[in-house]
């Protein structure tokens, strides 16, 4: 082979962290975005042509953002003349032959990650000087009709200037194009290069930048061109009973009837307004719920519940909408002070019961719709706290005629659970993104939800005309929306399919009524692949919500077999991406909901220093940090007693200790503070063995969690190191200590305690440090956390004790009497070979009665777990 031949086979895939495209000497040649929209599907191209132009090899990435909706069909790229195909397969297949390929060293991940509305699709090819790259992913999506009109979003990121870069975006809808829109999304001079045509039933919007017309300013070499490019139109609708396009066996039917009056509704708000949703998060519910209280009539009944450990009404009852009990509801929300834990079930309990109340007393119009809006940011934490008790209660309590809608803001929550309950009782699931404009998110989810037209829709077709229909009855249309099913049409001898739908309407009463046949010719010719397409990708959606809830065997076999048939990358499959002789592979599977935090998942080793980073379950950014130490480094320090605490009492001038007589694994919480969403908690390790009938245990584990920042810090023994993350700070000192510093205010310090490797009975240890001054909520509580109020103590009887050293005294705190020592304990901080000596008054057996109940009751169950005091 000739040198050139075997420099093309050196291709290294990698993954891309961070950058679109990494080097400096890198020329795009091409970037091209294509979509076409037929029938409100969509089929996206992103193509983009890349050369090393420098003189050493070098990493080139491609990096596309997609809408979280649309499924990945393929994924291809040629690299100097070795083409990498994509294909979708099921996902353990694809798992087991990337893992072949990995054994080789011929293999690399496809990141795919998601951020608030888009999922990011990010690949790296390591290339030598001169290699030209040519990378092509394609994505399709069902358009989804919100607030009277869909909404086309493509990113355009190419990252440099790019000489030949253009969009196309072409619409074609049978029925007619009502209405094409391009917002304003980019600089003036950008947006009047955006140029549309259009026609009867079809668009064509073309964005054709010259690289001079790319440039930020006139002489620069950076790109203005990184954001979101938009599309918005609506089609022409001939009548209320929808439009049915039927081609090669299938149809779909687009329901969105307009010109009706919007029903009344009945909304219950339930807010939770516990210790996590302090600040930010309780600022915009506050302000967003100021605005949708305001879109309320005096036709609309309503009430206001908000709960933290517990349950308060607003109003016991419903009330109308006058702009008299709208006001007195703004003000009631805008006193609203977070602190405490969450209650969910039982606020729940109290929607469904106010709204049983309101019908069965005939206070609310039957013709109304009547719904429950639940904005949370965090798990149950008090109360009911087993999900699957509180959605079997919540669903057992509903009535049919009831929908609930959850709001789920942040990662802390658990959204598949918002989700199931949400979905389980008519009702949908959001997550809100806890930024900037979280309220602006919580405003347009009120206003798709806002104004009910109709209650009841079913869509029917003529008995034995239609198989494998989706589903067809919906509990509520609302203005703005579509109502969308499909299926196949069974051979007939008549030439056309009608669809006939009824649904309860402000007109019709108690009664249903018919919204008019929609009919189709089933020689209408269409464009076969398109309808064929939506017709399994809104199947393949229908089926998934359905596996979420149910998990099913068949259910899960039909996702998987119309994801491969037709190639979507979903939650079963996995895309593949395989050179022609099949001996490099890459590998991207559908990335797991989306988990915010302030950095991607990651790792760094530096010498004898390892922080890991990963994305929990739970959306919580964990951030460990193992203290090592030097295979020849040896300290040795008196280590003789269990976890002792020293607390400083500043009114009293006054220093007391306690131990913890606790067992090894046991996680002892030290701080608790739901109002600010901190907790500080440490697991005990033990000693070597029993010394003197008596097993020693230690900290060997120290957690910091911020919720509201979603990042845990976990300390373990095993560090010149800082690390930024929103308002969390760390600071790690090699061989010495972690210092933990959030929001400016609140700092927590961990030391490492080390022993001689070869001591016969004591361990290396950690120790933790926490200021006095630290700014706690009012509702902090735990081991340290609860002296953050110092207690009013008095010392008097003081006389000698059994050991001489040693006097003892009688101490009064918090309405008891203990008997109290006289002794030392260690201070590390100043001193970390010695320690300093602190004379302090000790409290036997486990701090009882100086700490509030008894030391157990201080045990939780996980690192990041808040303390439940009963």
């Amino acid at each position: 082979r000739s040198k050139n031949t075997q420099e093309k086979k050196k291709i290294l895939i990698k993954v891309l962290i961070n950058l679109i495209v990494r080097g400096d000497d890198i020329t795009v040649k091409s970037y091209r975005v294509e979509s076409h929209i037929t029938s409100r599907f969509a089929h996206t191209t992103v193509r983009s042509s890349v050369v090393n132009s420098g003189t050493k090899a070098q990493s080139i990435g491609f990096n596309v953002q997609i809408p979280k909706r649309a499924f990945i069909t393929n994924f291809t790229m040629n690299v100097n003349g070795i083409i990498f195909m994509g294909s979708v397969k099921e996902k353990t297949v694809a798992r087991n032959l990337y893992a072949q390929a990995r054994a080789r060293g011929k293999a690399a991940g496809i990141v795919r990650a998601n951020s608030q509305d888009m999922e990011t699709f990010k690949t790296e090819v390591h290339v030598p000087p001169g290699s030209n790259i040519e990378f092509e992913l394609h994505y399709q999506e069902m358009m989804h009709r919100r607030l009277g009109f869909y909404e086309h979003v493509l990113y355009l990121q190419p990252g440099r200037l790019v000489p030949h870069l253009q969009v196309d975006v072409h619409i074609l809808e049978p029925k007619g194009i009502a209405m094409v829109e391009t917002p304003n999304t980019f600089e003036a001079q950008l947006a009047e290069l955006i140029k549309v045509t259009t026609s009867k039933d079809k668009a064509h919007i073309v964005f054709k930048p010259t690289l001079q017309q790319q440039r930020k300013c006139e002489n620069c070499t950076d790109s203005a061109i990184d954001g979101i490019f938009t599309v918005k139109y609506d089609v022409v609708r001939d009548s209320n009973a929808g439009e049915l396009q039927v081609s090669d066996g299938h149809f779909v039917h687009f329901f969105a009837p307009s010109n009706l009056s919007p029903l009344p509704k009945n909304i219950v708000f339930v807010i939770d307004v516990s210790g996590s949703m302090w600040g930010v998060k309780m600022k915009q519910t506050v302000e967003a719920m100021q605005a949708i209280l305001d879109d309320l009539t005096i036709d609309d009944h309503f009430s206001v519940i908000d709960f933290n450990h517990n349950v308060r009404c607003w109003s016991d009852e419903l009330v109308p909408g006058s702009s008299i009990q709208i006001a007195d509801a703004k003000r009631y929300i805008q006193n609203i002070k977070p602190n405490g834990g969450t209650n969910i079930n039982e606020a729940l309990m109290r929607a469904v019961q106010m709204l049983i109340k309101a019908s069965n007393h005939g206070l609310i119009d039957p013709r109304s719709v009547s719904m429950i809006i639940l904005v949370s940011d965090g798990d149950p934490t008090v109360g009911e706290i087993k999900l699957s008790t509180i959605q079997k209660n919540v669903k057992r309590m509903m009535r049919e005629e009831f929908s609930l809608f959850s709001l789920g803001i942040g990662f802390d929550v658990d959204y598949d659970f918002l989700e199931r309950i949400a979905m389980e009782n008519r009702g949908i699931a959001q997550r809100i993104y806890a930024n900037h404009d979280a309220a602006e998110q919580l405003r347009t989810f009120y206003s798709q939800v806002s104004a009910p037209l109709l209650r009841r829709i079913t869509i029917q077709f003529p008995e034995d005309s239609v198989s494998d229909v989706t589903q067809n009855q919906f509990d509520k249309f609302f203005s703005g929306s579509e109502l969308v099913v499909a299926g196949k049409v069974l051979p007939s001898d008549s030439n056309t399919l009608t669809g006939f739908t009824t649904a309860s309407a402000v007109s019709a009463a108690h009664n249903d009524t018919s919204m008019g046949d929609a009919t189709a010719q089933l020689e209408y010719s269409f464009i076969h692949s398109f309808i064929h397409s939506s017709i399994f990708h809104i199947k393949t959606l229908r089926l998934e919500a359905v596996f979420y809830l149910t998990a099913k065997r068949k259910i899960t076999q039909r996702i998987l077999s119309l994801a491969v048939e037709h190639q979507f990358v979903t939650p079963l499959t996995a895309l593949l991406v395989e050179s022609e002789d099949a001996s490099e592979r890459l590998l991207a599977d559908s990335p797991k909901d989306p988990k915010h935090g302030c950095c991607s998942g990651a790792s760094w080793e530096m010498q004898s220093v390892k922080a890991v980073l990963y994305k929990s379950n739970k959306g919580i950014i964990n951030v460990f940090f193992f203290l090592q130490y030097d295979k020849d480094f040896s300290l040795s320090h008196p280590v003789d007693n269990d976890p002792h605490f020293i607390v400083h009492l500043p009114r009293s001038n006054m220093d007391v200790c306690f131990n913890i007589d606790s067992k090894p694994g046991h996680i002892l919480n030290l701080v608790s503070d739901p109002g600010t969403g901190l907790v500080v908690n440490g697991q005990l390790i033990r000693s070597k063995k029993v010394h003197k009938n008596k097993l020693n245990t230690y900290f060997g584990t120290i957690s910091v969690y911020s919720q509201p920042e979603g990042v845990s810090v976990t300390v373990v023994i095993y560090l010149t190191f800082i690390f930024l993350c929103f308002r969390v700070r760390i600071s790690v000192v090699k061989n010495s200590h972690v210092t933990v510093t959030i929001n400016n205010n609140i700092q927590v310090t961990v030391l490492l305690h080390r022993v001689w490797k070869k001591h016969p009975v004591n361990v290396d240890f950690l120790g933790i440090y926490i200021p006095t001054d630290n700014l706690y909520s009012p509702l902090v509580h735990g081991l340290i956390g609860q002296f953050s109020r110092e207690p009013e103590v008095s010392i008097y009887d003081i006389h000698a004790g059994a050991d001489p050293l040693k006097k003892e005294a009688t101490m009064e705190v918090k309405g008891n009497r203990l008997l109290v020592t006289r002794g030392w304990q260690k201070d590390y901080r100043n001193d970390k070979k010695r320690g300093s000596d602190v004379y302090c008054w000790f409290i036997h057996n486990s701090g009882k009665g100086f700490i509030d109940g008894h030391y157990t009751d201080y045990i939780v169950p996980h690192l990041n777990s808040f303390l439940q005091m009963h």
